[in-house]
Formats: structure tokens, sequence, C-alpha cells
């Protein structure tokens, strides 16, 4: 059982929708930038958004697991796709795309930024197309500079950018510029999306648990205990809820002694925010096998059965610490 993903987000789905629309009307680029901490719902609207306004085009892209390389939005967004009509030079196109026997020195930097804008007005052709580019904040600085660029460029295009803050960024003040930009252009939407309130906690589990009753105690329990972040309350109801919105609500029982080291709590304030354990290992500078071991430590200290249990227990406790920087 999952939450319901739209609660508390209603009107961000609709002004997602407006915006689509506006696109359709215009023939313009109408950027959509939907911000928030980890665990609030960004991908989930998106996502929704999507299925919503059903578009008959969609480029995606993303930040690739490696450390960020030029254009990975586009290489991604290009990954798999049918390119041999695209209008581009092939050499360029190939670059672009991060084949590994390029030559990396043909071509300028302001070149190949115009060589891929024109390849994203050719994967739009004559649109009206979504363009959605997940996670921006881990996007590298070519990609970021190519999605401002794309925000004023005459692409029949919703430009839909899901991103964290700019503090968690890879490049924190080109993100932030970046940001501005999109949110700057004409007709762009901004939509920050933020925990849930316990009434809101209390919609959920009444769609989640239709056949219960589900109180203001109960939900304002659940409330305390995940934050109200839609995440953690996922993960909550998956791992404690087989037995109804009642076992949610409990006050935690007490939890087996513990000793927990000054590292695994940054590992544990790490699995907090649902990393990997790649992820964790270059957060905060170990190897995957150094947080392999702290990882099964936290869970023989804690008694929990997994990675989510043992990232629960330390938020009814509020006991982490964040991640390195």
């Amino acid at each position: 059982m999952m939450p319901v993903p739209m609660v508390g987000r209603a009107a961000a789905l609709e002004e997602l929708r407006r915006a689509w629309t506006r696109v359709q009307h215009t023939g313009r680029a109408v950027p959509a930038v939907v911000t928030g901490l980890p665990g609030t719902g960004k991908t989930t609207l998106a996502a929704a958004a999507l299925q919503a306004i059903d578009p008959d085009r969609v480029v995606r892209g993303s930040a690739r697991l490696h450390t960020p390389a030029p254009y990975d939005w586009l290489a991604a967004a290009l990954a798999g796709r049918d390119v041999t009509g695209l209008p581009v030079p092939r050499d360029a196109l190939s670059w672009l795309a991060q084949d590994p026997d390029v030559p990396r020195e043909r071509y300028t930097p302001e070149a190949l930024l115009r060589i891929a804008v024109a390849t994203v007005r050719a994967l739009v052709d004559c649109g009206p197309a979504v363009l959605v580019v997940e996670d921006l904040h881990a996007l590298d600085p070519a990609s970021l500079t190519l999605i401002a660029e794309l925000a004023g460029a005459d692409v029949p295009a919703l430009l839909l950018v899901t991103s964290q803050p700019p503090d968690a960024a890879v490049s924190p003040l080109l993100t932030s510029r970046t940001l501005a930009r999109l949110s700057g252009a004409p007709g762009a939407v901004r939509q920050h999306l933020g925990s849930l309130d316990a009434e809101q906690v209390r919609q959920v589990l009444s769609q989640v648990y239709a056949d219960h009753e589900v109180t203001p105690r109960m939900a304002a329990s659940v409330w305390r205990r995940t934050g109200g972040n839609p995440y953690r309350l996922s993960e909550l109801i998956a791992v404690e809820g087989s037995g109804g919105p009642g076992a949610l609500a409990g006050e935690p029982g007490d939890a087996p002694a513990t000793d927990l080291t000054a590292r695994e709590r940054e590992v544990l304030g790490c699995l907090v925010e649902g990393m990997s354990n790649k992820q964790i290992a270059a957060a905060l500078g170990i190897s995957v096998r150094t947080v392999t071991v702290h990882v099964s430590n936290l869970l023989r200290k804690t008694g929990a059965p997994s990675r989510t249990a043992v990232a629960l227990w330390a938020v009814q406790r509020n006991i982490t610490e964040g991640a390195a920087s």
C-alpha cells in the first residue's frame, strides 16, 4: 500500500496543466520548475502531470550515476533513440551522446551549445512536447547552461524541471542562476513542495485505508513520526502498515540499546535521505565496502530488519546527522 500521491498537490498539478495549455496555444517554451527537499514528491508530481496532459512527444533526461560529464542530460535523452535523421553534424551528435571514441577537442563550447539547442529542437520537431529534466541539481555545468538556454528558445515545449535546492547541487551557483532564469521566463511556473500537514496526512491515510476510521489524533501521531514527508510516509506504510492505520499511530517501542559512532550517525543520515551505498560513499568520501559495513552495524545495533526500517527508526527518534557536504 502506498499513499495517494496528489493529496496536498492538486493546485500544483492544475498549474502544470495550465502551463501545458499555454504551450499548445502559443507554441513557445514554458518552464515549469518543481523544487523541494528529498522525499517531498517532486518526481511523483511530474509523473502525474505527464499522465494528466498525455503529450504525444516526451524528451526525458537526467544526471548519470557516474561523475557528471558534459551534456549528461542530453546524452540521457539521446540514449536508445534513432538519431539518423537529426539535422546536426554526426561527429558533434556523437560527442553530445558521449560516445567513447569521438575526438574531444573539435568544437568550441559555444558551438557545442548551439548544436545542443538545435538537437533538442530536432527532437521536439513541430511539438508540442514535454522536456523532462529530472534532478536539475545533479546536472553538470554544460547541461545547466543548455537548460537555461532552452527557457528562452523558440521551442514548443513544456520544460518540466525537478530539483532540490541549490545548496544540494553539484554546481550550487550555476544551479541557482539556472533556476532563476527558468523562473523568470515569460509564463513560467514555480512550485516548491513542502511537507504535508497533519490534516493532509489524515487524508492520505483515509484513502489508503478506506475501510478504517482515521482520527485526527491518529493522523497527528503519524505526522509526528514522519514529519509529513511523503516519502517517509510511504515507507512507514510499506514497513509497518499491514495491520491498518492504528499500527502506524502507536508510539515507537523501546529501541535496543545502541551506541552509534559519529560515522554511523552520518551514514544513518544518508539512509534517511534515501541514498544508495554508492551515493553514501561519494557523500562521505569513503569506500562502498566501508559503507556496507556501517549499514550492517546499524542493522545489528538497532535490530531493524532493513535499510528502510533503520531509517524510520532514526526519524522517529530524531537522532540522525546530515550527509557530508
